[in-house]
This record gives C-alpha cells, structure tokens and sequence, in this order.
C-alpha cells in the first residue's frame, strides 16, 4: 500500500507534529514507531486485525507512506484512518502542544 499527503509546514514542524502521532499511536494502539532522520518505521496491528508495517519519510511539502497491503477489504478504510490522522495532525491552526499523544 502506497500514497502521497501533501502539506504546507516546514520539516521540523512535520517532525514534532508526526512524532506526536507516533506518540498517540504507541499509546492507543501499541504500534510501534522508531525515528532515523526524516524517516519512521512503524509495526504493530490495528484492532488486532490488520498488520500494520510501514515506513513513512517526509520533505517539506510531501509525506510518502508505504507499509504492508492489509487487503482489499481493509485498505480503503486503513488510508481513510491514516489520512484522517494528518490532517488532524499536520493542521498549522492547532498548537503541536495541543495535540493529542495518549
């Protein structure tokens, strides 16, 4: 599974908002992320059901995701949560510190 989200924010404002994610992530679903530069690796499942492992680098301007297909039946709903999670996230009218991390 592959796609693009496009953004407006400079990289270190990416960093901090898609390490506030990786933050909500590990607490709510026991996903695992590690950082190398502007890259995340992330495992774990989502409601125990689909796997999620992926990598997901960004620039200014662009995030680019690629992680394991869960299959047609949960693919469009797992780029829906996913897509949901950055815009929410990567909003420039809400604080960083106002985002959540549990």
């Amino acid at each position: 599974m592959e796609f693009e989200y496009v953004h407006t924010l400079t990289a270190p404002d990416v960093r901090k908002r898609l390490e506030a994610l990786s933050d909500y992530l590990a607490a709510r679903h026991k996903i695992e992320v590690s950082w190398n530069g502007d890259r995340a690796l992330f495992r774990g499942r989502f409601k125990k059901l689909v796997k999620i492992h992926g990598e997901m680098t960004f620039t200014n301007g662009k995030i680019s995701f690629v992680g394991h297909d869960p299959g047609r039946v949960w693919r469009g709903q797992a780029i829906k949560y996913i897509r949901r999670k950055l815009d929410a996230y990567l909003d420039p009218d809400t604080p960083v510190d106002e985002l959540p991390r549990s």
